[in-house]
């Protein structure tokens, strides 16, 4: 059957040429989307394969992995059990030697307590002397008893018996609690150790500052007084030195004293009292005895002296001797030499005659050839040989 041809725009198109065209392309295309699927299916496989392979080696990974990670836990494992065994063996010596440190701790203590206890002891022993002490300044006698015993204790412990002389009665009647002899001089130095405390006492335990200056003004007036007391009493011309020591039983009322109150140090210096404190009391003592040593040593300048000229005698005397002996050196000295000379003399004679050096001169010669022949004696000749060797031919 024919077929007309179709017209498009100006082209006459056969029909059965078209659609065998559109067949081709057809087959073309299918062809064309079988390659592709074929190639598309190769790829597929491709990688099906690699993914296969990936697979597989993943799985020889995980594998390794695994048995690695169970090799590491183990080790892990293993490692933590041995630092948990070192660590519970160092804990439990720790804790023993904690234990031991603690115990030793604890018995150190009970030592250190037992100390405490016994210090706790002596301070209550110490705060019961204190209260005995206390009550014994608070009684004006008893102070003054302690004071005195004080004083006399630094008086004997520095000076020898015999400069000191303790309640001594003066020529007025007075009886000052000490009397300290100088050396050649008939005046002595006065001490009285009967110190007024009971202002420095209130003074002391003053809790206001009225109650401070009431304290104040009374240790004022007490010193004052006892201070023109002294001079008033203690000061006789030919019998007591112009100065005078009031002695402070104690350290810290001395210093109050002087930090609080200086014009009762300036006027006891003005009525030539001096106010001594147990150390300073000690440096008086110790430079009167440098004093009395001195006046010792003058005392005794006499016979020092004639000890020294005679100690210059026999110097003088040691010196002649030595002179003497030098001399007797000087001559055996001499006389050594003279027999060191006549002993090298000997030696060289003696080795003369080893070597049988007896060689005569011409004259000698002569005199034996033409005067007659004299024989000796073996005696004779004998007696030349030591004549020659004592003359040191």
């Amino acid at each position: 059957m024919m077929t007309e041809p179709l017209q498009i725009g100006g082209i006459a198109l056969d029909p059965l040429a078209v659609m065998l065209g559109l067949a081709g392309t057809v087959v073309v295309l299918l062809a064309a989307l079988l390659i592709v699927f074929m190639v598309m299916l190769g790829r597929r496989r491709t990688d099906a394969r690699a993914q296969d392979e990936q697979m597989a080696e993943l799985k020889v990974r995980l594998q390794t992995l695994a048995e690695a990670s169970n090799s590491s836990h183990s080790q892990l494992q293993r490692a933590v059990n041995e630092r948990l065994d070192r660590i519970s063996h160092r804990v439990g010596s720790d804790l023993t030697t904690t234990a031991q440190r603690t115990n030793e701790s604890i018995a150190k203590l009970h030592e250190r307590l037992a100390v405490i206890d016994t210090a706790q002891k002596n301070l209550t022993d110490l705060s019961s002397n204190m209260m005995s002490l206390q009550q014994i300044l608070a009684n004006k006698q008893s102070r003054g008893a302690f004071g005195q015993m004080r004083m006399e204790t630094i008086i004997k412990d520095g000076l020898p018996v015999g400069h000191y002389t303790f309640q001594a009665t003066l020529s007025n009647g007075k009886r000052p609690d000490c009397l300290l002899h100088m050396p050649n001089n008939e005046a002595g130095v006065v001490i009285d150790a009967k110190f007024p405390l009971e202002g420095f006492e209130a003074f002391r335990v003053a809790r206001g500052e009225q109650e401070q200056k009431e304290a104040g003004r009374r240790i004022k007036v007490d010193v004052a007084k006892h201070i023109d007391d002294m001079a008033a009493k203690y000061f006789i011309t030919g019998e007591t030195q112009d100065n005078a020591i009031l002695f402070v039983p104690s350290e810290s009322v001395y210093a109050d004293l002087a930090e609080h109150f200086p014009d009762l140090v300036q006027r006891a210096h003005r009525a030539r009292i001096v106010i001594c404190a147990p150390n300073m009391l000690m440096l008086a003592v110790q430079t009167m005895q440098a004093i009395l040593k001195d006046v010792k040593m003058r005392e005794q300048a006499g016979l020092i002296q004639k000890e020294v000229a005679m100690l210059c005698d026999d110097i003088s005397r040691l010196g002649d001797r030595v002179g003497n002996l030098q001399n007797h050196f000087a001559q055996a000295n001499k006389d050594i030499d003279q027999i060191v000379t006549s002993s090298d003399k000997i030696s060289k004679r003696g080795r003369k005659i080893e070597n049988l050096d007896f060689e005569q001169s011409p004259a000698e010669v002569a005199q034996s050839q033409s005067g007659p022949r004299i024989t000796r004696g073996p005696e004779q000749a004998e007696r030349r040989s030591q004549a020659d060797l004592l003359a040191g031919e």
